[in-house]
């Protein structure tokens, strides 16, 4: 139900729109004024993620969706780890996310009833192959994206 929820949303946004949202940034540019930039990013999006979820969790409950969580996840190659920090974004294989989770299971999970939108994403591939892409907080407004997200699963579960 999820990927569908999710490929509906994808397939009602401009597919040219959506490949904007992101920079890519090829390896050789990967350095600390980066991780600058991640950190802000990430930073922004906890702050985005907490008002988001105060301002809607009525709204989820009111639908019969008692846990809503915004909250940032991080993993490196698909494992979450507790300890995972921002501070380890230059890792091959590092992806944070924004999670929204309205189910009965709070986690970072993907099978869960949710939506992620991707922060930062540092793919590996072979040596001095690799690239990462960013979400471009320059063009974009990450708060409109997550609660045009809310709003779109909000649509879907009204009685």
């Amino acid at each position: 139900m999820r990927k569908a929820l999710r490929q509906l949303f994808k397939k009602q946004k401009d597919q040219s729109q959506i490949d904007e949202s992101y920079l890519q940034i090829p390896e050789k540019d990967i350095n600390l004024e980066l991780k600058q930039k991640v950190f802000t990013l990430e930073g922004l999006g906890e702050v985005i993620a907490e008002e988001l979820q105060n301002k809607y969790t009525d709204a989820f409950e009111i639908q019969g969706k008692q846990k809503l969580s915004i909250k940032i996840c991080r993993d490196i190659d698909g494992d979450i780890l507790s300890d995972l920090t921002a501070e380890r974004c230059l890792e091959k294989e590092y992806r944070s996310q924004i999670t929204i989770n309205y189910g009965t299971v709070i986690d970072c999970d993907e099978d869960l009833d949710g939506f992620t939108i991707d922060l930062w994403y540092y793919y590996g591939g072979y040596k001095g192959t690799g690239c990462g892409t960013l979400f471009d907080l320059n063009n974009n407004d990450l708060e409109k994206e997550i609660e045009e997200a809310l709003t779109f699963l909000l649509k879907q579960y009204e009685k």
